[in-house]
């Protein structure tokens, strides 16, 4: 005799049957994929956080330091630099000395190419804090002295005037835009970044200007009178890209066009290179045509 609950536990199979199917075209119950569930996890440790414009930044791959050097060189002869106009405030502007245009020097002996700006696109770390130490930019004989110059989101800079009579400085693509009085200065905080440097100029004296690059990580190095630069603590075992511009380039943007095929240079100015621990990388000099800064 069959017991209640016998009946009542076939009862159970009945309904089960009934609602999945029983017998050789039953379907298997899913089975976790260990493996897969691994690289889901994984790719959501690794992938990085999306910036605040919508685009995601590079996860940090490497390890260490480095540095990144070379020279500039104009493949060419130089003109000889033409006299500004100067119209207003004659006794003292110009006065010690004639003032010439300045968006292309280049040193007479060695060739060497001033005021090139070379910088990282993107970074993934940064070395180094914010300096506190303010940056001088000063302006004299109604010349800015710096004819290119950088400076780090969020790093003070003294905007000074030197001279007996007042400027007004205005820095493109920003908020700042002030008289400077003689003898006078003020302290700048640059609060966002530039593609690319922007102009400074003086509506006072209209012949007065300048170029300035902000850039976040301090990642940026302008070419001294014989063109030589540097950029330390340089993130390292990732490729990094670099951006070359010239007041007077002639290419997209500003940007140096130099026959580098190993750093795949392109027309843009820019080129990859990946850095070692501790490398000092020499990039030699660095030839940059003539007919590309319109000479």
């Amino acid at each position: 005799m069959i017991s209640s609950a016998s009946l009542r536990m076939l009862g159970l199979c009945v309904v089960v049957c009934s609602a999945q199917g029983c017998g050789a075209q039953r379907v298997a119950a899913p089975v976790a994929d260990a493996a897969a569930a691994e690289k889901i996890r994984a790719g959501l440790i690794v992938a990085a956080p999306a910036a605040e414009d919508g685009s995601v930044e590079a996860a940090a791959t490497g390890t260490g330091w480095a540095t990144l050097k070379g020279r500039f060189a104009f493949a060419g002869s130089p003109a000889e630099p033409k006299p500004l106009s100067v119209d207003k405030d004659t006794e003292v502007c110009g006065k010690s000395a004639k003032l010439f245009d300045r968006s292309l020097r280049v040193d007479a002996s060695t060739k060497g190419l001033a005021d090139v700006v070379i910088f990282v696109r993107k970074s993934s770390r940064v070395k180094n804090p914010v300096p506190a130490a303010p940056l001088l930019f000063d302006q004299k004989n109604c010349e800015f002295l710096a004819p290119v110059f950088a400076a780090r989101v969020g790093q003070p800079i003294d905007v000074h005037n030197s001279d007996p009579v007042g400027h007004n400085t205005n820095v493109d693509g920003t908020s700042f835009n002030q008289l400077i009085p003689a003898g006078q200065g003020t302290t700048y905080k640059p609060d966002s970044e530039m593609g690319a440097p922007k102009a400074v100029t003086c509506n006072i004296h209209p012949w007065m200007k300048a170029y300035v690059i902000f850039r976040k990580d301090g990642y940026v190095a302008i070419s001294a009178a014989d063109g030589s630069f540097e950029i330390a603590d340089l993130p390292a075992g990732e490729p990094l890209e670099f951006q070359v511009w010239h007041a007077r380039s002639t290419g997209s943007g500003g940007g140096v066009g130099i026959e580098r095929p190993e750093l795949k240079w392109n027309p843009k100015g820019r080129f990859l290179i990946t850095l070692q621990p501790d490398e000092v990388k020499d990039l030699g000099t660095l030839e940059v045509p003539a007919a590309g800064l319109g000479a």
